[in-house]
């Protein structure tokens, strides 16, 4: 199967994400920067598209004009193993941005982003069904996921 890379749509500022993203996740870098030619849609040495690596995952930044913007229809969801990893996601990419319930937010370019610890899939799909369902009301009334939170409502302990 080909490899499906992702492309957003900026409106002049793929540079600047991607370079923020980059400096955000581990194993990342850009890896090419094309610029406007003349008789083209954007301004002549405009950049056009970054194309960048977050976490060796590659993905292209086109800098297409106002056209388009980006809503929550999709976004990226990173999959953390702890509540570091929540915590450094979290506020490195809500920097700017704003904040959603239920672990979701919008960076300061207006991409939608899940930052979800693993332990909330393995507490929501715990066998016992009022644990689950506990686990879930709690990470209903939060914005950032917190995992000691979400444990401790799952076993019934009040907050």
């Amino acid at each position: 199967m080909p490899k499906q890379i992702p492309c957003l749509w900026f409106d002049g500022q793929a540079e600047q994400a991607a370079q923020h993203y980059t400096a955000i996740f581990p194993n990342s870098g850009i890896d090419e920067v094309t610029r406007y030619g003349p008789d083209t849609p954007g301004e002549e040495g405009a950049v056009m598209t970054v194309e960048f690596r977050l976490d060796g995952q590659p993905y292209v930044g086109l800098n297409g004009g106002p056209q388009f913007t980006f809503s929550e229809a999709i976004s990226f969801q990173i999959m953390c193993g702890d509540q570091e990893e929540v915590d450094h996601y979290w506020s490195r990419l809500s920097d700017g941005g704003e904040e959603g319930p239920c672990g979701w937010l919008k960076d300061r370019f207006g991409v939608s982003w899940q930052v979800v610890p693993t332990r909330l899939y393995s507490l929501l799909k715990d066998p016992d069904g009022a644990r689950a369902q506990r686990a879930m009301q709690a990470m209903l009334q939060m914005h950032k996921l917190v995992i000691a939170e979400l444990e401790r409502a799952a076993d019934g302990v009040p907050a």
